[in-house]
């Protein structure tokens, strides 16, 4: 039975009643700064009319009366003055707005806790930052805090740090990265866990700005994003890592992100890509996401080792060319691979000798994505035959120059099971789920810049291209379509981004259900090609 969608009501309605609660928190912020002068007369008259009672009631009964004659005359000496009324209106308005003022005195430092935070820190730190021959150490035991922290410090409501800048000594080894760990790692530690901290070291003026990283949205799925062709997302990042944004839809929300642009092609200098993490971690979607994104002008073949059907519903799609799950349609898929790689070679090459354009049948891009290729190694070692990746040689090396992408993803306890060619030629790195600092430095070359959390969301970790910086990044939310735990919103958004043809599930579905159906899932075009010469 197919599922009825919900009312719109139900979808829209948690974002109207904060979209209102938002308008009505600003309209009177609003007012009360055009309001703010009248509210502090009224204050200032209500004080004066409280200090009046009081100085009434405090007077005795026996000079209650001249009391009253004396304010009778007053009163009749600024009605006879020219302008007198208008001048006392003015004086009272003036008394009661100089009684109204706000009076409460500015907080001019950190509060009692948030102080002795800072000096356990502070007291943290002085093993790292001093030395014994030192003549006048600006960290020592039982020093000033003040003169290492100065007043670039910042605390959220709970009385955590968020932002922290430490004047370090010159002679600190700022350039040594295992200096640097320990100090992050103190830092870290005396902060909070369980959160995200960015370090920024300048060497030049010997500091150290320590900030708390909000976490990256998780609510972006998949869908058309705006890139050139050559041009693919990876995932989003921080606004200010990177100089580009890209419209999405987040929601109900049109927006504009920063996302991770991986470019592909014969003018890339990261032509492949190696992506690590442990189970769950969301490799498979960030390859779910590249296939989607490549299938736009592309063709692609799918390889998946670990045989439990993730891209199952990409099976007989235009532009899918197999999608392989043993290990003997995995060997002919990347020979056939290998050999179409030369014959695009081969073909390029006479086109340019001749001069002429290359031909259109090679111009179409090719990608290869291998989803734990280590498992697949595994099988052909116990059954004697050629390991998977040694067919990558080819496309991996002359990849760029032929319009051919490789994609390998794998985990990280099997990272060693890959051969050095695979190894060195995918400069493209990403790290996704929980990993220490050591495990993202074994796979991006450099430790990050951040502190990694032990719980993340799937598709949450690191990325690298090439000799760049390392970026945090988040994966768009790409799940397998055909799996009940998929929401129907996520689904549909995956559904709509498949290009046209019948599933061969659909084509099962179609057929005569007395009569046997066999699924075929390569969908190899024509034999396979060999290269000519």
């Amino acid at each position: 039975m197919a599922r009825r969608p919900l009312p719109r009501i139900l979808k829209s309605g948690s974002a109207s009643i904060t979209r209102s609660r938002e308008i009505a928190r600003t309209a009177a912020d609003n007012a009360t700064d055009v309001l703010h002068p009248m509210i502090t007369v009224t204050r200032g008259l209500r004080l004066l009319a409280g200090a009046g009672r009081q100085k009434w009631a405090a007077t005795p009964r026996d000079r209650r009366g001249h009391v009253l004659f004396l304010v009778a005359a007053c009163v009749l000496a600024v009605a006879l003055i020219p302008y007198g009324p208008l001048l006392a209106l003015i004086s009272v308005m003036g008394a009661a707005a100089w009684r109204g003022r706000d009076r409460t005195p500015a907080s001019t430092g950190p509060a009692e806790a948030e102080a002795a935070r800072l000096a356990a820190l502070y007291e943290a730190l002085v093993p790292h930052f001093s030395v014994a021959d030192d003549p006048g150490p600006l960290f020592s035991h039982g020093g000033d805090w003040e003169k290492a922290f100065g007043t670039s410090y910042e605390f959220d409501g709970n009385g955590r740090l968020t932002r922290l800048q430490v004047n370090y000594p010159a002679y600190f080894t700022d350039g040594d990265p295992a200096s640097r760990a320990r100090v992050e790692q103190v830092l870290h530690v005396k902060s909070g866990r369980g959160r995200e901290y960015h370090f920024a070291w300048d060497e030049e003026s010997n500091h150290l700005l320590m900030t708390v990283l909000a976490a990256l949205p998780t609510t972006i799925a998949a869908q058309r994003f705006v890139t050139a062709p050559g041009e693919t997302v990876l995932g989003f990042t921080d606004a200010d890592a990177v100089r580009r944004t890209v419209p999405i839809q987040d929601g109900d929300v049109t927006r504009d992100a920063s996302p991770v642009i991986w470019r592909t092609g014969a003018r890339s200098t990261e032509p492949h890509l190696l992506i690590a993490g442990h189970p769950g971690s969301g490799t498979t979607t960030l390859m779910r996401s590249l296939a989607l994104q490549a299938l736009q002008h592309g063709d692609i073949l799918v390889v998946e080792g670990g045989g439990t059907g993730e891209y199952g519903f990409l099976t007989g799609r235009d532009g899918v060319l197999a999608v392989e799950c043993g290990l003997a349609g995995a060997l002919a898929t990347l020979e056939w691979a290998a050999h179409e790689t030369e014959r695009r070679l081969i073909a390029a090459n006479r086109a340019r000798q001749a001069g002429h354009p290359e031909p259109e049948d090679i111009k179409r891009p090719l990608w290869i994505l291998l989803d734990r290729p280590s498992a697949l190694g595994h099988l052909a070692a116990a059954d004697g035959r050629q390991d998977p990746q040694e067919l990558l040689q080819v496309p991996l090396r002359h990849g760029r120059a032929a319009g051919v992408t490789v994609v390998v993803a794998d985990q990280f306890d099997s990272l060693d099971a890959l051969t050095e060619t695979v190894r060195t030629h995918t400069r493209a790195r990403a790290v996704l789920g929980p990993a220490d600092r050591e495990q993202v430095e074994a796979v991006l070359g450099v430790q990050p810049h951040t502190t990694p959390t032990p719980d993340v969301p799937p598709g949450r970790g690191y990325t690298r291209l090439g000799t760049g910086p390392v970026l945090r990044l988040q994966v768009p939310a790409t799940p397998d379509p055909y799996d009940d735990a998929t929401s129907e919103a996520h689904r549909q958004a995956v559904l709509d981004l498949l290009p046209g043809g019948t599933p061969a599930v659909e084509k099962a579905v179609t057929e005569d259900a007395a009569e046997p159906v066999a699924v075929h899932t390569e969908q190899l075009v024509g034999t396979p090609a060999v290269a000519e010469g």
